[in-house]
């Protein structure tokens, strides 16, 4: 059987690029987004659980974010854990549910920020040549086995390389889109 599959290639640089744009949708840009508070995780009944399985996160005005706490014994480690997630939020505890004020982005912020995308961009970039050296070593085996010719190994290389550059292009335009959102340009 033959190790070189295309339509894996695909599967894993397409996923390479969705983790790439959940990291991205997590930097804050001034707005409030819900999924600011995905990297979020908080100790509750003996366990670390993600802040969406313990209340309902919610964003009712363009600068705030909601979180309903489900349990009132888990407000506490709940604001806990915000508080410590370095996301510079500070919740305002009220009963059962906590409001998050997004502040203004200071310059300073905002270019730490960009260079955070860049960071996720560069991991990004590193998984996809990864997967295509995983293709190009899997065409290499399969030349050895005889499953196909030098000719087709060559063809199917080309293929591999238009995949990667494909992908890494749309890496970057997703990177430069979120820079420019972030620095506000």
């Amino acid at each position: 059987m033959a190790a070189y599959d295309k339509a894996d290639l695909e599967r894993r640089m397409h996923g390479a690029v969705e983790a790439l744009k959940h990291d991205l949708s997590g930097l804050r840009t001034g707005r409030a987004n819900i999924s600011l508070l995905d990297p979020v995780t908080v100790e509750v009944y003996g366990a670390m659980m993600p802040i969406n399985q313990v209340a309902t996160v919610s964003a009712p005005e363009p600068r705030m974010l909601s979180v309903q706490v489900w349990d009132k014994s888990n407000v506490g480690p709940v604001d806990k854990a915000i508080r410590s997630a370095g996301l510079g939020l500070n919740p305002i505890v009220d009963g059962q549910n906590l409001r998050l004020p997004i502040p203004d982005l200071t310059e300073e912020r905002r270019k730490e920020l960009a260079k955070l995308a860049g960071q996720y961009a560069e991991k990004a970039r590193i998984a996809v040549r990864n997967v295509r050296r995983d293709g190009m070593d899997n065409l290499k085996t399969d030349e050895k086995k005889g499953e196909f010719g030098e000719d087709d190994r060559k063809r199917h290389e080309g293929d591999v390389q238009k995949l990667t550059d494909s992908t890494i292009a749309e890496i970057d335009a997703a990177a430069a889109a979120k820079e420019k959102e972030i620095l506000g340009k």
